[in-house]
């Protein structure tokens, strides 16, 4: 049987961290927890844990990000699989005993898990997508998905149309729970920790597996309950759009052509002044000055990032 090694990377994870752990606790999987210096109670409930149950805790003095902790983790231990664990993804009993199935019988280098709503079903279009094209980036800059969300480009890129019921090769499932055969990740490096502090990583991640080679499997028979967005949830308006815009033009940069990159960028930047003329009328998640404001700092960052 594959041994497992479970990389779980906290941000002020108090509040979930337990359960996670407690989840992991059943399974036959050792942890390591990385912290990315928390200024919250997480370091002491998982010094709590520690007392009946072993994990091996990394305790860093600042926040390297979500990709750097990652490799932290997996520089860490040795076992034949790295599972990469949100701390807000919960085990259902067996889910880890799957994915490794799921690897052994299939030939894959990877596998994803089934990653649950509130209500119990999978979390469509989230838990595995198909590598993003200049297409499927488009439009969901330029508000086309927002306005048309089961437009053709955005059911294919989010898969919307799968059955989340079957077991089937898949493009990039979500990194909240993936499990990498030791061997696979050490051939591509890991993560690219230039795709900082999130976002992208994982998408970065299978798309060089599957260049090198690699089969990638959605596995439904490992169920975890997520709850979703919990350390990009602390990050102010701000920081989120450009974290999430920088790591997107990172991303292209690397695999499109210049054209394309060019392309998309004059996307981001009419999709930055649509959001803008949006918030004007209310269409805001944050204060109009803020929104505004961030919405700019991304239209400038996009218009001189080469």
């Amino acid at each position: 049987m594959l041994r497992c090694s479970a990389i779980i990377v906290t941000y002020n994870s108090g509040a979930s961290i337990g359960s996670c752990l407690e989840a992991l606790a059943r399974e036959d999987c050792e942890v390591v927890l990385v912290d990315n210096a928390s200024h919250d109670e997480t370091v002491a409930r998982v010094e709590e844990f520690v007392a009946w149950h072993p994990v091996h805790l990394v305790a860093n003095s600042e926040n390297l990000g979500f990709a750097a902790a990652v490799n932290q983790g997996a520089r860490e231990r040795s076992g034949d699989v790295l599972l990469v664990l949100n701390p807000d993804a919960i085990a259902e009993p067996g889910a880890v005993k799957a994915l490794l199935q799921c690897l052994e019988t299939s030939g894959a280098v990877a596998v994803g898990g089934a990653l649950l709503d509130d209500d119990g079903q999978p979390a469509r279009g989230f838990a595995f997508r198909r590598l993003p094209s200049l297409a499927s980036l488009l439009c969901e800059v330029m508000l086309v998905n927002q306005l048309w969300p089961h437009n053709s480009v955005n059911r294919s890129y989010r898969c919307l149309d799968a059955d989340y019921s079957q077991q089937q090769a898949v493009e990039q499932p979500a990194g909240a729970c993936l499990a990498v055969t030791r061997a696979a990740w050490e051939s591509v490096g890991g993560f690219d920790e230039q795709f900082f502090p999130v976002w992208f990583e994982d998408v970065d991640l299978c798309k060089r597996l599957r260049e090198n080679g690699g089969k990638i499997i959605y596995c439904p028979a490992a169920r975890f309950r997520h709850s979703g967005g919990h350390s990009v949830g602390q990050l102010p308006f701000r920081d989120k759009q450009m974290f999430w815009y920088g790591n997107m033009l990172r991303y292209a940069r690397k695999y499109f052509s210049s054209g394309q990159v060019a392309t998309l960028r004059a996307g981001i930047i009419a999709g930055m002044l649509l959001r803008s003329l949006a918030a004007l009328f209310g269409a805001r998640q944050a204060p109009l000055g803020e929104t505004i404001s961030a919405y700019w700092t991304v239209v400038r960052s996009a218009r001189t990032r080469r």
